[in-house]
């Protein structure tokens, strides 16, 4: 039986339908994909609608939610220890941040960065176990060096796939996390655990010459220093080199940017390297300079939180210096909502409402409002 007449009658209805709403409501919404999303209006009105979300969720808790803020708002920021404990919270939010955003430039979905910076931390601390006599003043350069290598080795493994076979690089580096995950346990369930530990899944602690120097007493180390010249790099290169150029336009019409003789498989694979260096300098950063030893849990979720920092910023990495810092402030100040009544998770409820806020307001930013012109006529 023909069913073509019966299709038709039924988009002629869904049409008449659409029309006489339109003649009903002064304005209509028009969906683009090539309109370019809101530039700041978008992040600070996603962190609002989650905060107020989130607020619902602790009024059921009965307690106000405007004690629980300002509780986090004092536990991150209104101390010494509060502020430097968000900043070391911030350093390897920042540079798995920009790993990330540099990745999302070209369009390649990045979501392995917690991987990289775990494989990161391991072979940092591999110098350590495998080079004990070595001169002092050559561990931080080589633990640097050896993280920035093995982040850069994860992130190959996802751009190799992506770019010759076009395997999904969402799957590829989502599945290489979990590998990094049972690596790190088997170093420190196995070979590497401290005999002395007292059954502790961990390496011996570093010596003196193979921790990162802090910052006047603090646990703040000079991970920050990374994590700025970092930024100040990226940002130069983005802007100021053509290979800036050719991402910007990779990213923005790759058929242009093939037709241009950009060649689009070279820049995956480099553009992979440099984000999985950045998160394993973060990995590296965080057990040299906080840890003082590889252990089970060495990270609490940093590469998935990263995604978080990059889109608050919109990719732009001065942004990403405020974004980290407000997500590290938001970790930490859900440490302080426990003396009221609250798990530390209200952080992570936070992020996730903000993730959830920003994704619908890119969405719902893509349309436009249009006069109807027809009740004029």
């Amino acid at each position: 039986m023909n069913q073509k007449p019966v299709l038709e009658q039924q988009a002629t209805v869904n049409t008449s339908k659409s029309s006489f709403l339109s003649r009903l409501l002064p304005f209509r919404l028009e969906y683009d994909p090539h309109k370019k999303t809101g530039s700041w209006w978008v992040p600070i009105v996603s962190v609002v609608v989650a905060l107020i979300i989130c607020a619902i969720f602790i009024v059921l808790n009965g307690i106000n939610p405007i004690t629980v803020y300002l509780k986090m708002l004092n536990g991150a920021f209104g101390s010494r220890f509060g502020i430097s404990e968000t900043l070391v919270k911030a350093v390897p939010l920042l540079l798995c941040g920009l790993g990330v955003a540099i990745a999302y430039r070209i369009s390649i979905w990045n979501i392995g960065a917690e991987g990289q910076f775990i494989l990161g931390a391991i072979a940092a601390t591999s110098i350590t176990i495998y080079f004990p006599n070595l001169p002092g003043s050559l561990y931080i350069p080589l633990m640097i060096l050896a993280g920035i290598a093995a982040g850069a080795i994860w992130g190959l493994l996802t751009a190799i796939p992506r770019a010759y076979f076009q395997v999904n690089e969402l799957i590829t580096s989502l599945m290489l996390n979990y590998i990094a995950l049972l690596l790190l346990d088997y170093f420190v369930f196995g070979p590497w655990r401290d005999p002395a530990g007292f059954n502790f899944p961990g390496t011996p602690i570093f010596n003196d010459t193979q921790m990162l120097r802090s910052f006047n007493g603090t646990r703040l180390h000079f991970g920050l220093i990374f994590a700025l010249l970092a930024v100040i790099l990226f940002a130069f290169f983005m802007s100021k080199t053509r290979w800036g150029y050719e991402m910007r336009l990779l990213g923005a019409n790759p058929s242009a940017a093939k037709y241009a003789g950009i060649k689009i498989n070279f820049h995956i694979l480099i553009v992979m390297m440099i984000s999985g260096g950045l998160a394993g300098l973060a990995g590296m950063s965080e057990v040299s300079g906080v840890a003082h030893r590889l252990m089970y849990g060495i990270s609490p979720g940093y590469g998935y939180t990263a995604i978080i920092v990059a889109w608050l910023a919109k990719l732009n990495p001065w942004a990403m210096i405020f974004t980290s810092v407000f997500v590290g402030g938001l970790i930490v100040g859900g440490f302080s909502v426990q003396t009221i009544g609250l798990p530390s998770s209200m952080s992570f409820m936070l992020q996730g409402a903000i993730l959830f806020c920003l994704i619908g307001g890119e969405m719902v930013s893509k349309y436009r409002w249009k006069w109807n012109k027809q009740l004029n006529e």
